[in-house]
């Protein structure tokens, strides 16, 4: 499992990370107005920060890894200096338009009604949460005796755990979505239907009400 310095240099070679990082950072983005501050939540070494922070978006970042943290510290201290970026903690108070949450960072939350409850304490109304979460559908995991051994799971309860992938679960978007009311609601899931299965990744979209 990469952390860290090993974590940062994964994320930036491989394609299929720049890839899903470039099309979550272009919906964000494209969703937040000008100048309106973000909350990166579980924020890694901050690659999705600085690309906020230099399209001119006052950035939060939360990040419960001391090595992810100590990266980020080194790889946005620029943006730090001068509060472009600003590092937060436990509990979260600060008021922000928007919460992104990239790379499965929710998947490992066995359960996500008290973290929206939170959410919904700092995202102003009309503001989003926006997540990449792994699709339990991807069929390239299919190869897995995991995967199989829950496919029961996942029709019955909609959740299931990732035997051998520390403290990661995955989640039908209708259970995530059920999790987030009455505080957000869904607007975009991304892809839907039948392209869940051949993506690894789902991009939610859950507006504050």
């Amino acid at each position: 499992m990469h952390t860290g310095e090993s974590y940062h240099r994964f994320m930036l070679a491989s394609r299929r990370a720049r890839n899903v990082r470039r099309r979550f950072q272009n919906m964000a983005l494209d969703l937040l107005p000008a100048g309106a501050a973000v909350l990166d939540f579980g924020a890694g070494t901050g690659i999705d920060a600085r690309a906020y922070a230099a399209r001119g978006h006052p950035t939060l970042v939360y990040e419960p890894s001391q090595p992810m943290r100590e990266c980020l510290a080194r790889h946005c201290r620029e943006e730090i200096a001068r509060k472009a970026i600003v590092p937060v903690g436990l509990p979260l108070t600060r008021k922000v338009q928007a919460v992104t949450a990239n790379f499965a960072v929710l998947n490992h939350f066995a359960e996500h009604a008290s973290l929206f409850e939170t959410l919904a304490r700092v995202v102003d109304r009309g503001g989003f949460v926006l997540a990449s979460m792994l699709s339990p559908y991807y069929l390239g995991d299919a190869r897995h005796e995991w995967w199989r051994a829950n496919v029961m799971n996942l029709v019955r309860d909609g959740h299931y755990p990732s035997p051998g992938e520390s403290g990661i679960h995955r989640f039908a978007p209708r259970v995530v979505v059920q999790a987030a009311a009455p505080h957000f609601r869904l607007e975009r899931l991304v892809p839907r239907g039948p392209g869940l299965a051949f993506r690894l990744y789902m991009f939610v979209l859950l507006r504050r009400t």
